[in-house]
């Protein structure tokens, strides 16, 4: 398999930009932009697939100026790329065709939200920090945390976004009720109602999330909420083994413990962050929990976790109930990408991610580790071991060829293995440019359906070409 196959382009020739951004003009104003500096800040890419800026970037400040784009780029014959909070990780909002790129930071009001029937309806600019803070007072909060607190609501939707509460919460395909979104020809639909089940027509929202812009553009998301638990309760627990930590994290599965975040580091990553936040943790395979539910019943559950932890070899358990205690606890967790950093000073950080089923977990982290020893790189791993998601961050010299070679061909095989292991190239980052030809390996004939889905939806294929397929 060969990770450098170029995407094809389109067989449908494109338009020119300039000519839709003179009419936008007339309408939006200054809010089309066409600076360098404007568009470069509108290729993000994190990883060696080398930023691709549009010609311009437009800021849209409601659904219907979503439509008026939309239509007149479809008749033009002009790519758009859909943009949020540009924390994309896989290429996504690159511009590999030219056209436009939808800035939706403008579109961020919370519509309203619904404390009885516990969903909030908000625009695709909305971040989860600004829902979580607009919904504290009421006692509900929205749990899907990807990490980036700029990381927008429609983002988070376009590439199925899920992170460290997976395990308890689930992902964007479990947490987003309904969409309004515009099609490819400037048609608005809405995919669902915001009944809690339907047996009606096909799951048109589920299709939609996922789909990286790639089948229409989101300009409102109906999102489920919940109540704030009585009770958190964190723990920190380094076992002798990768084995015993993966076996202690199945039985808490198996057993239907209330665990809301269950999350992986390597000894590598715990050393990193000893280093880089003054901590002294063991340098063992460690666990990071949390608990959510009643006062009796959190610590109940705590005390049955330390107990099958002990069994599998946990070496020590520590655990708070306190917000103060918690973030103590927490801090190598959330400082590890930086702390990973620091491990290759001026060396680029390349985060990616595979996923495996949980009973495969352990085998697989442990083929990765012996992956990057045997080739020299340098690579902390932590994982949402509650689901069988893992990230390794890649540091790489980005002026040494032969170490970009190295460390691609380590992603590659990374994501070939949990292929293998009846797993996916990507649990949560998504296909973007850079998963292409892996994602095509994934899923084999079915791959062709999604592109007669793609050319069925938009064919003219101006909807974030070259991506996913």
């Amino acid at each position: 398999m060969n990770d450098e196959r170029k995407p094809e382009r389109p067989q449908v020739a494109y338009g020119q930009t300039g000519l839709v951004v003179e009419i936008l003009r007339q309408r939006l104003g200054g809010r089309v932009q066409t600076g360098e500096a404007i568009r470069t800040q509108h290729a993000n890419s994190v990883t060696w697939i080398a930023p691709q800026p549009p010609e311009a970037v437009v800021f849209v400040e409601s659904e219907d100026e979503v439509l008026e784009v939309v239509r007149i780029c479809h008749k033009h014959h002009v790519p758009i790329v859909a943009f949020g909070g540009g924390t994309s990780l896989e290429g996504q909002v690159n511009a590999p065709h030219g056209g436009i790129s939808l800035d939706f930071s403008a579109m961020n009001r919370i519509v309203r939200v619904s404390a009885d029937d516990l969903h909030a309806v908000v625009q695709p600019g909305v971040t989860r920090k600004q829902l979580n803070e607009h919904l504290r007072d009421m006692g509900l909060f929205f749990p899907v945390d990807p990490g980036a607190e700029t990381a927008t609501l429609g983002g988070m939707a376009a590439t199925r976004a899920s992170g460290t509460t997976t395990v308890r919460y689930g992902t964007m395909r479990d947490n987003v009720l309904s969409l309004r979104a515009v099609t490819a020809d400037g048609t608005l639909i809405r995919t669902a109602s915001n009944a809690r089940k339907s047996s009606s027509g096909y799951d048109l929202t589920r299709l939609m999330v996922g789909s990286e812009g790639t089948l229409a553009i989101f300009t409102e998301l109906t999102v489920r909420l919940y109540g704030i638990p009585e009770a958190i309760l964190a723990a920190v627990a380094p076992f002798e083994t990768l084995d015993g930590a993966c076996r202690a994290v199945i039985q808490a599965i198996q057993l239907g413990l209330g665990v809301a975040r269950i999350e992986l580091l390597d000894p590598v990553q715990i050393r990193a962050c000893n280093a880089y936040s003054g901590l002294s943790f063991d340098e063992r395979p460690t666990l990071f929990l949390e608990f959510h539910g009643t006062e009796a019943g959190t610590r109940e559950t705590v005390a049955t976790f330390r107990a099958l932890a002990e069994a599998e070899g946990v070496r020590d358990f520590q655990w708070a109930a306190t917000t103060e205690e918690r973030n103590r606890l927490w801090k190598a967790r959330h400082d590890a990408y930086f702390a990973a950093r620091a491990l290759r000073p001026g060396a680029a950080a390349i985060a990616t991610d595979v996923c495996v089923p949980i009973s495969r977990l352990a085998e697989c982290v442990t083929h990765t580790v012996a992956d990057i020893e045997e080739h020299a790189i340098t690579a902390p791993i932590v994982g949402h071991a509650g689901d069988g998601n893992f990230h390794t961050v890649v540091l790489v010299d980005m002026d040494d060829p032969a170490d970009i070679a190295r460390c691609k061909g380590f992603v590659h095989r990374l994501s070939e293995r949990a292929i293998a292991m009846d797993g996916t190239c990507t649990g949560e980052h998504g296909v973007g440019t850079g998963k292409i030809a892996l994602a095509a390996a994934e899923h084999g004939p079915a791959i062709d359906v999604m592109r007669r889905i793609k050319a069925a939806l938009d064919p003219l294929a101006i909807l974030n070409p070259a991506k996913m397929l």
